[in-house]
């Protein structure tokens, strides 16, 4: 992606909407809340155009969303690149036949599932998330992905934790697209 003095600015409005919340989900933990850049309709346009730049002229079958935050970008990023939408969500809410991948959080242990009839052998596939933190879910994402026989062209986060390392438990070789790195 070839940034201008615009994206850059562009991108400094929208790290100046993210509040952070202490101790939220746990004690210790500072959460990154991107609920503000979803209120002002200047910052949420912004945000979507930029998160949509690194994959232009790509093609691109699916995006997957990773539960709950991810949906709100990820249908976006579909809608406007003409493919469709995966939801991966959090144990027990897909009514369908599903696989599923336990992964590590920075604060305990969770679990992701999709459906199994989600993915076509083949299917190029973008991974989006609102922040990545340690990997774990956008790699179990991943993971669950390949298994049915699609293939990840990209990682999109509105939000990179980069001190957590994240990038490290991603596929080697798979473009990870961050908007905003702390």
């Amino acid at each position: 992606m070839n940034t201008t003095t615009q994206d850059v600015e562009d991108i400094e409005l929208i790290r100046k909407k993210i509040r952070d919340i202490p101790d939220f989900p746990k004690k210790g933990i500072i959460f990154k809340d991107i609920t503000p850049i979803l209120q002002d309709p200047q910052t949420l346009m912004l945000t979507s155009r930029l998160l949509l730049e690194p994959f232009s002229g790509q093609q691109v079958d699916l995006v997957a969303g990773i539960e709950s935050r991810g949906f709100i970008f990820g249908t976006l990023m579909a809608t406007d690149m003409n493919a469709g939408f995966i939801p991966i969500r959090k144990p027990n809410k897909l009514p369908a036949d599903k696989i599923s991948m336990e992964y590590e959080l920075e604060y305990g242990v969770d679990r992701l599932e999709m459906h199994s009839d989600a993915i076509s052998k083949g299917d190029r596939v973008i991974i989006h998330d609102d922040l990545m933190a340690t990997g774990g879910s956008a790699r179990a994402a991943s993971e669950l992905i390949r298994s049915l026989g699609g293939i990840v062209i990209g990682y999109s986060f509105v939000l990179e934790l980069s001190f957590l390392n994240g990038k490290e438990k991603l596929e080697p070789g798979i473009p990870v697209h961050s908007l905003l790195k702390i």
